[in-house]
């Protein structure tokens, strides 16, 4: 029987909401998830799981775990065909974590739960959350079962549902930006690769921007820019962005598609982290561009630091005023990453011959450049954000 009353209640069992979770249980603070799925989606999704991420991750004993079952990179290009214009080494990373860490999404949830359930909680679904109310001492969430409804009482209502959260909803907190034009693919596939297999490749071209990055299983995920994309992007169409943008040496072969998709680029960012006991998480907080895969990490970040921070309140009754470090930490950091993404989704769209002759210029520059060079990379790979996940003393 779903409870009616918890200290923390986490709407949306994603990696967000999993890692908050986990921050929690593994503290000993009782809490609550919910998600309006009757299953976890089997669908890859975010691929990349970065230096700081697993750094941070390390807090509660999950980067292990995630890097046992991931594959290791060491390498992040950005390339006109066959042509490097822009290689980056992570393992110069100052990190323990020195390498891009390839998992699929659903691999990081399932290991995510896992350990949720070693740690004493689990995830309650067919539960939607349909309504939010702040009322003194906390918050009610009137959720939806098969059972039929039930009104469940909250210390404090975490939001881990989303563009569409209706915890943000609910708070009235505005959420700032605007929608793409572009629109993207996203595919799986099987392919003979002629290029190195331990680098993470972004295509600039006239047609568009197309990411190319192994997997575990010896896939490779395909991102790219695409007008008009299909719901279900085949592997006939696939092909023909690789022929046309990937390399011209030695053209990859798709040999088998296991899932595709397409989306749409929303740049969109929260007023505000907190109002009162209501909490903003992951997409409910911040959405950009996949450039530089930093949707799912940002997320991850922000479950470990306000989770560290619940449990001060909750667990060591500190005052509820220690939960404002959470914005004041966060808020910036997802500002930094929506400029970062966005700069490098312009950057690859660009159409002007000349615009992105200059592109490539600069890029050239920024390679030959050490300092730049570095820089760059702390920015992918969030350690140049680490103390905005350094909580106050």
């Amino acid at each position: 029987m779903l409870p009616v009353k918890t200290d923390v209640m986490i709407i949306g069992a994603g990696p967000t909401g999993l890692a908050l979770a986990l921050t929690l249980r593994k503290a000993g603070v009782d809490c609550l998830v919910i998600d309006k799925l009757a299953a976890p989606q089997a669908n890859s999704r975010a691929a990349v799981i970065h230096a700081h991420t697993l750094d941070v991750l390390d807090r509660i004993g999950a980067a292990a775990p995630l890097a046992a079952a991931g594959l290791h990179l060491r390498q992040f290009s950005i390339r006109d065909r066959d042509r490097a214009m822009l290689q980056m080494d992570f393992t110069a990373a100052p990190s323990p974590h020195n390498y891009l860490l390839m998992l699929p999404q659903n691999e990081t949830e399932r290991l995510l739960a896992e350990a949720l359930v070693t740690a004493g909680g689990q995830v309650w679904r067919n539960c939607a959350a349909d309504a939010v109310t702040i009322q003194p001492g906390g918050a009610s969430v009137a959720v939806t079962t098969h059972d039929g409804r039930r009104d469940i009482a909250a210390r404090f209502v975490v939001g881990a549902d989303g563009m569409h959260s209706v915890v943000r909803q609910a708070a009235g907190i505005g959420y700032q930006g605007a929608a793409n034009a572009e629109s993207f693919i996203l595919a799986d596939v099987a392919m003979h690769w002629g290029l190195p297999t331990d680098d993470v490749m972004i295509f600039f071209s006239p047609d568009g921007v197309m990411v190319v990055a192994p997997l575990p299983d010896g896939r490779f995920r395909i991102v790219a820019t695409l007008a008009d994309a299909p719901e279900h992007p085949d592997a006939v169409l696939v092909q023909s962005i690789l022929r046309q943008r990937g390399p011209r040496q030695g053209q990859a072969e798709v040999t088998d598609l296991a899932w595709s998709s397409r989306f749409r680029v929303q740049h969109r960012l929260a007023d505000a982290y907190r109002k009162g006991p209501l909490l903003l998480v992951g997409d409910a907080a911040h959405v950009h561009s996949p450039a530089g895969g930093q949707g799912m990490n940002t997320g991850l970040v922000d479950a470990v630091v306000l989770g560290q921070l619940l449990v001060r309140v909750v667990a060591e009754s500190r005052p509820d005023t220690s939960l404002d470090a959470y914005e004041r930490l966060r808020r910036p950091a997802a500002a930094e990453v929506l400029k970062l993404a966005g700069g490098l989704t312009t950057l690859a769209t660009l159409r002007n011959p000349l615009a992105r002759g200059l592109r490539n210029l600069g890029l050239g520059v920024v390679n030959a450049l050490p300092p730049a060079r570095n820089r760059l990379l702390l920015g992918l790979s969030g350690l140049g954000r680490a103390d905005a996940a350094q909580l106050p003393d």
